[in-house]
């Protein structure tokens, strides 16, 4: 009997009570005590059969009965809550069902393979990495294996701002720190960007065009400068995304909203609803019809047109290249957008809430509680490149994940470069690694033991057993976590994870509790906590997976440290055999 056994059972009991279609919730109890499996289901049902919920539980617990296998008992408690206690063989039945899956345990169909976008980082091409797009990457990247998980097909998108007044004064910049290179007296702008990128690309654009450009500013010198600048930002951010385990289906430019006429198609499909109207020369959209706090104006006196309206096109070409399903994660800078790119779209007949957003926090590193920045490279800010070469990309992914988007994060650097089981990334790996060890020690290939020989009934100890309960959860977490858009869900699941697996590691240990050891004499035994073992490193193994960091088969633990290890920074330190 499990999660799904009883959900079964209570579906047949309701049913036969004259419930249609049950909604049940099923948790695992925080306190053990409590049992195995909880519900409130009679509570839930208690406006709809107009009786009270203790009620409600008394006739579930009656109709199912006292022999149910698989069921140790049944118990309601507070106000109508309905407690199972599984019988031991029925929570280690769990372990098989992981062992089979392997790779996929934890995967589900609830997306039914329908399409859904992702968008993230989307950064102009006019600088490296910020960490606030580090953030948005790891984020976005976790959002979207997590919906993947769950069975939805999804899209990676990254969009490209190429055009617009941001790439005409990096076209400017560059053009300034040309002009210096060839011994023009020329000052750079308070307004320009600053950071030692832009003169490496005016290097590029004389190694390519020589002198060419010398003298006066033209048309012809600034579309050159913009053309390299924008190639070579872009290789730059692809470069650092690459490194950092990113990768997209499809890089969208902006330019392309204009020479594809899809600006202008969609200016003439917003005339058409009337709410475009005109004043002081510009071209306004009624926003205010569809809940923005006041209209906004879609093309300037200039002819220009603002950043609203491109947004609202290339949202409206998502829909119509099939993406009903999207999710833009964004910075919170983005918040003001929301609301008025919404409304431009219901205009257009889109559903109200399309896009959805992820709205994230900036991020500050601190060592000693100061913040900390790593170079000048550009100009003004730390890059995500900065941060992966001090601390190395699990961590930094793993860092960037682990916190609710909408709260600001402290990148706490010294807990990031702490090699031991203090740094949450490293005590999930150490614990992978530990149970890779074991299957050494006992002469066994971790990749191709099966266990379908072993008996995990004789997994009796309740160390073991709540161990196997914490293994069972993975799926409803993925679940729960791909629905949250909340990948800080899978962290936390997978820290408490490594840490009854340390607990359940230490308890084994032969000196102290020989009847406790992994590596038991009974033969038996010993095959049913290697399988125990497998699952524990199949579900540690696919929870790393989804958030984009690795799980280590090995770490070697420096002896003359304080709970740490030998190894450069960012790279996995590795538990060895010794410690053990």
């Amino acid at each position: 009997m499990n999660k799904d056994g009883i959900r079964a059972l209570l579906t047949e009991v309701l049913t036969d009570m004259g419930v249609e279609d049950p909604q049940i919730n099923l948790e695992r109890p925080r306190d053990p005590s409590h049992g195995d499996v909880a519900t409130n289901v009679a509570m839930t049902l208690a406006s709809a059969l107009r009786r009270p919920p203790r009620a409600i539980a008394e006739e579930i617990v009656e109709r199912i009965g006292t022999d149910v296998p698989g069921v140790d008992g049944v118990e309601i408690a507070g106000p109508g809550f309905l407690n199972f206690r599984l019988s031991a063989d029925s929570v280690a039945g769990a372990i098989p069902q992981i062992l089979r899956a392997g790779d996929g345990y934890g995967r589900s169909d609830v997306g039914e393979g329908r399409p859904q976008m992702v968008e993230f980082v989307s950064a102009n091409p006019t600088g490296p990495l910020h960490l606030g797009h580090g953030r948005q990457a790891a984020l976005g990247d976790g959002i979207a294996s997590l919906l993947d998980w769950c069975g939805w097909s999804v899209h990676r998108e990254y969009y490209y701002n190429d055009a617009g007044v941001q790439i005409e004064r990096l076209a400017r910049s560059v053009w300034i720190r040309y002009q210096q290179a060839l011994g023009a007296d020329v000052e750079l702008p308070e307004d320009a960007y600053h950071g030692d990128y832009v003169a490496d690309i005016a290097a590029t654009v004389r190694k390519e065009y020589g002198d060419q450009f010398a003298g006066e500013e033209t048309a012809e010198a600034l579309d050159a400068m913009r053309i390299v600048a924008v190639r070579e930002m872009r290789a730059n951010q692809d470069t650092d995304l690459h490194d950092f385990r990113v990768y997209f289906d499809e890089y969208f430019l902006e330019s392309s909203l204009y020479s594809d006429r899809a600006v202008e198609e969609t200016v003439a499909a917003l005339r058409e609803t009337g709410l475009v109207y005109e004043r002081d020369g510009a071209t306004w959209l009624r926003t205010t019809e569809y809940g923005d706090d006041k209209d906004r104006v879609m093309i300037k006196s200039d002819g220009s047109a603002t950043y609203f309206l491109p947004d609202v096109a290339y949202h409206r070409n998502k829909w119509n290249r099939g993406f009903h399903h999207v999710i833009n994660v964004q910075g919170s800078d983005h918040h003001g957008t929301v609301a008025r790119v919404r409304a431009g779209l219901q205009a257009l007949g889109l559903p109200a809430g399309y896009p959805e957003y992820v709205l994230h926090q900036m991020v500050r590193v601190e060592r000693d509680g100061q913040e900390v920045k790593f170079s000048k490279r550009a100009g003004s800010y730390t890059t995500i490149r900065d941060l992966m070469d001090e601390v190395g990309v699990d961590v930094t992914r793993y860092f960037l994940q682990m916190r609710k988007p909408e709260g600001h994060l402290v990148f706490d650097l010294d807990m990031a470069l702490d090699q031991s089981e203090k740094n949450p990334v490293y005590k999930v790996q150490y614990a992978h690694a530990r149970m890779c060890s074991i299957f050494r020690k006992a002469g066994e290939d971790i990749n191709t033991w099966a266990g379908e020989a072993a008996d995990v009934a004789l997994l009796t100890h309740d160390q073991e057993l709540e161990l196997v309960k914490q293994l069972a959860e993975f799926p409803q977490v993925v679940e729960r976590a791909a629905t949250a858009r909340a990948t800080h869900l899978m962290c936390d699941y997978l820290e408490q994870t490594a840490g009854a697996v340390n607990s359940w590691y230490h308890a084994g240990n032969p000196t102290r509790n020989p009847e406790l050891a992994v590596l038991a004499q009974d033969p038996a035994l010993r095959e049913a906590r290697l399988a125990l073992t497998q699952a524990v490193r199949i579900v540690l193994r696919n929870g790393l997976s989804i958030l984009g960091i690795d799980a280590p088969y090995e770490m070697i633990r420096d002896p003359d440290a304080d709970d740490g290890v030998a190894g450069a920074p960012g790279s996995p330190p590795s538990t060895s055999d010794s410690d053990d």
